[in-house]
C-alpha cells in the first residue's frame, strides 16, 4: 500500500484510448476525465486514439494534445471503429518516439490500445492499464450465437490477460471489476481504482435547479446511456407501465443507440409514449440539467463495470435503483440511497420505483443519502491515486504496489 503521496513533479503522460470524445461511452468519458483532469494538475498530457474518419491529425483540446489515427468504420456501430494493426503499431512506434513519454496509461487492448502496448513495452516506458472491458458489450453488437458466445467470451478474455500482462500497473474501477479480471485468468495484481467523477458540478446545477422548481409535484425518472442491448431498456419501459403510483411520472431517456426505434415502438405498444421522452445525445449542459431535474435515476443493464451515469446521477442528489448485477451493488446501500432488483425482473423493478418515487421526503433523504456515498469517489483523489501508480510503473524495476483501502466502491 502506498501511505506517502509520492514526487509531484510533472510528468509527460500518453493516455491511449480507442474510443475519445466526441465519442459517448463510459470508456470514453473516463479517458476525457482523466486527461483533462491531469493537465489541470500541471502534466504534459497527451492522448491517443482513433480518429473519427480515415485521416490522422493532432489539435490541442482542453490543454490536452489528442492525436488521432486515422481509422475504418464498422457496419457494427457508428461509434465502433477499426484501425489495422499495421497502421496501429507503426502510428504508436512513432508517436511515442516523438512525445518520448514518462508513462504510458492504455484504456484498451484492442485496434491502437494494442499498438501502444507493445510500443511501450519495447522502449521501456513505465505502463498503466485500465480494464472497461467485458465480452458481453461486444456480443451486444456482435451477433454471435448464443451457443458459441461462452467460447467466444474465453477467447477475448485470453487474449486481453495475455496483453494486460504486460503491464507494471492494472487497475478497474471496482473490486468487482477486479473479480473478473481474475476470474478469467488474469494472475498479475490488480487494484480498484474508479474512474471518478467532479461531484460539485453535479451537485450545484441540481441545487440550483430543486430551488426554482416550477412544477415539484411531477416525477422524473431518468436513464442516461447508449440505447443498445446489453442496457435492457425494454425493462425499464414495461416497469413505467405497471407503476401503482398517483403521482404524475414520466421517463426520460437520454441517450442514442441501435435499439432507439424499438425502444420508442415499445413506449407506443405499452401505451406510455406520452410519458416517455426520448432526447438522444445531448451536449453538457443539457445533460447537466437532464440529471438536476431527475427524482429517480435507474440503470437495468447487467454489464456495468462501474456505470459513471449511475455516479453522476448520485452526484446531483438523486436516489438510484439499479439491477443486482456486476459492479452496480457497489453503488446502492439497499434502503439507504436506493434499492436494486433482480436483474431482468420487471415487477420487482417497478415495486422498486414505486417504493421512492411517490413520496417526497423518501427522494430528498435517499438522494442526499446518494451524494454523501459518492462523495468517496470524487475525481481529485482519483487523480491523485493514478499519480501514485504513474510513479510506480515508471520505476519498472519496483514491483506494482499492494491493492489500496480507498476509492474501491460504495459497498464491501
Amino acid at each position: 500500500m502506498i501511505s506517502q503521496p509520492l514526487d509531484r513533479r510533472p510528468l509527460r503522460i500518453v493516455i491511449g484510448a480507442v474510443t475519445y470524445p466526441p465519442d459517448v461511452n463510459g470508456a470514453a468519458n473516463f479517458g476525457h476525465r482523466l486527461a483533462t483532469g491531469l493537465a489541470r494538475r500541471g502534466h504534459d498530457v497527451h492522448v491517443i486514439c482513433h480518429s473519427t474518419d480515415r485521416c490522422s491529425g493532432t489539435t490541442v483540446e482542453e490543454g490536452v494534445t489528442v492525436h488521432r489515427v486515422g481509422s475504418y468504420a464498422t457496419p457494427v456501430h457508428p461509434t465502433i471503429r477499426v484501425c489495422t494493426p499495421w497502421r496501429a503499431s507503426t502510428a504508436a512506434k512513432r508517436l511515442l518516439d516523438e512525445i518520448r513519454p514518462d508513462v504510458v496509461h492504455v484504456q484498451s487492448h484492442f485496434f491502437i490500445g494494442r499498438g501502444i502496448i507493445n510500443a511501450a513495452r519495447r522502449r521501456g516506458n513505465g505502463l498503466v492499464a485500465t480494464n472497461h472491458f467485458m465480452p458481453e458489450n461486444i456480443f451486444g453488437y456482435i451477433r454471435v450465437p448464443r451457443m458459441l458466445q461462452t467460447a467466444a467470451s474465453r477467447l477475448l478474455w485470453r487474449n486481453l490477460v495475455k496483453h494486460y500482462s504486460k503491464a507494471q500497473v492494472v487497475t478497474a474501477p471496482t473490486p468487482r471489476a477486479v473479480q473478473l479480471l481474475r476470474d478469467n485468468g488474469f494472475a498479475n495484481t490488480a487494484m480498484p481504482v474508479s474512474c471518478g467523477i467532479d461531484v460539485d458540478r453535479y451537485r450545484r446545477r441540481a441545487a440550483a435547479f430543486r430551488s426554482s422548481n416550477p412544477d415539484p409535484e411531477t416525477r422524473t425518472v431518468l436513464f442516461v446511456g447508449r440505447l443498445d442491448e446489453e442496457k435492457h431498456i425494454e425493462d425499464l419501459l414495461r416497469a413505467m407501465s405497471l407503476l401503482h403510483t398517483h403521482v404524475p411520472t414520466r421517463l426520460e431517456i437520454v441517450g442514442d443507440g441501435s435499439k432507439r426505434e424499438h425502444y420508442e415502438q415499445l413506449a407506443a405498444d405499452l401505451g406510455i409514449a406520452e410519458r416517455v421522452r426520448f432526447t438522444g445525445f445531448v451536449d453538457d449542459e443539457e445533460l447537466l440539467d437532464a440529471y438536476a431535474r431527475a427524482d429517480l435515476f435507474c440503470m437495468p443493464s447487467v454489464a456495468e463495470l462501474q456505470s459513471l451515469a449511475t455516479m453522476e446521477a448520485m452526484s446531483a442528489g438523486t436516489p438510484v435503483v439499479l439491477a443486482n448485477a456486476m459492479a452496480l451493488p457497489h453503488l446502492v446501500r439497499q434502503g439507504r440511497n436506493g434499492w436494486l432488483h433482480p436483474p431482468r425482473d420487471v415487477q420487482s423493478l417497478a415495486t422498486a420505483i414505486d417504493r421512492i418515487i411517490s413520496d417526497r421526503s423518501v427522494i430528498d433523504r435517499m438522494g442526499a443519502a446518494s451524494q454523501e456515498l459518492v462523495s468517496q469517489h470524487d475525481i481529485d483523489a482519483i487523480l491523485e491515486r493514478f499519480e501514485q501508480l504513474y510513479g510506480h510503473a515508471i520505476d519498472a524495476g519496483e514491483q506494482a504496489p499492494e491493492p489500496a483501502e480507498v476509492h474501491t466502491g460504495l459497498a464491501s
